[in-house]
């Protein structure tokens, strides 16, 4: 049960001064009507220095403990290492603090359980940071399909390829989960949200075709991945990710039904197709980040987390979307090492 407050403008500090800590700060500073960025949290100076400069004047706080003792922000946004979830949103949870936490939601399915339970237990919200549920053209997939519009579904296909090669930490992956984690738990929600089911049988393989440098150290590490997978309610499901693509931000689903298909996504930026005189040829941009193609969905997100914290309503994604992600996720990378089909129970 979540202890529903009647609070004005709702304070959020924002753990984390990366890439989609900045999304959501500015959103918080600057988008999302009855709120305020009170806070960052963040243990480089310098990075959460920078923030403060272009957001505005807000806290700064070396460490979410720091933030809570302050009593900075009713709300926090958890953008750290995934490795560092679950004691952090424990904590804040202990505090009654309500938390949107950014995928992966922690590394082990256990993990998440006691994030879960320390939601219940302290009366917050605890959303999980899968914003493609908030994405205009995704939304209306859904509801295309919701309506019957395909006939019943048979199969989910989704990918996510980025461009930018991978950073070095992500290539041990005891520390993080790998791109099955990182690239395409938005592709896992995505199959669980479509075909309203878990997943029951993975089987994954992976390969290290872009980053050389991770070949003698993390032989076990891969850049590109596809999982093929059997739901529990008979539907079907792949996916295919690849870190270091170069090409583009290229992210994409099709839902095939019955008597159909749907396809939400694009790889093109622009709807503006430049055609050149005797070259038989045509040119368009490319769309080049996950920032820039789903910005208003990060935005509709944040605005959602606010409206769950005043009415008490769960989230659109919450706990249990993000526990049975990262379970499969285990299975996968599983799948990958022991070359074989692996049935999640």
């Amino acid at each position: 049960m979540v202890n529903v407050k009647n609070i004005g403008e709702i304070r959020i500090c924002v753990v984390g001064a990366g890439r989609a800590g900045l999304i959501h700060a500015e959103n918080f500073a600057k988008r999302v009507p009855g709120a305020r960025l009170a806070a960052i949290c963040d243990p480089d100076e310098n990075a959460a220095r920078a923030a403060m400069e272009k957001l505005g004047a807000v806290k700064w706080y070396a460490s979410h403990a720091d933030a809570l003792a302050d009593r900075a922000a009713d709300a926090f946004v958890v953008v750290t290492p995934t490795k560092f979830h679950r004691g952090v949103v424990a904590d804040l949870a202990s505090e009654g603090k309500h938390v949107l936490c950014e995928k992966p939601m922690a590394m082990t399915a256990e993990e998440c359980d006691d994030m879960i339970a320390a939601a219940e237990k302290g009366g917050i919200v605890l959303q999980i940071g899968f914003m493609r549920r908030f994405d205009d053209g995704y939304v209306k997939a859904k509801a295309a399909v919701s309506g019957g519009a395909i006939g019943d579904v048979v199969m989910v296909r989704s990918n996510t390829r980025g461009p930018s090669v991978p950073q070095p930490w992500m290539y041990d992956l005891a520390a993080s989960n790998g791109p099955l984690a990182e690239v395409n738990s938005h592709d896992i929600d995505t199959l669980r949200w479509f075909t309203e089911s878990e997943f029951e049988t993975v089987f994954a393989i992976g390969g290290n075709f872009r980053s050389p440098a991770a070949r003698g150290r993390y032989p076990d590490f891969y850049d590109n991945v596809v999982l093929a997978a059997g739901m529990k309610n008979g539907m079907q499901g792949m996916i295919d990710g690849a870190q270091g693509a170069g090409y583009a931000y290229d992210a994409r689903t099709e839902i095939l039904g019955t008597k159909g298909c749907v396809f939400v996504g694009r790889v093109r930026d622009s709807a503006v197709v430049t055609c050149t005189a005797g070259t038989n040829t045509a040119e368009y941009p490319l769309v080049k980040s996950w920032r820039q193609l789903f910005s208003e969905a990060y935005l509709a997100e944040d605005a959602a987390f606010c409206d769950s914290i005043r009415s008490g309503a769960p989230p659109r994604a919450g706990g249990l979307d993000g526990k049975m992600a990262v379970a499969a996720v285990e299975a996968g990378n599983r799948s990958i090492r022991e070359k074989r089909a692996i049935t999640i129970i």
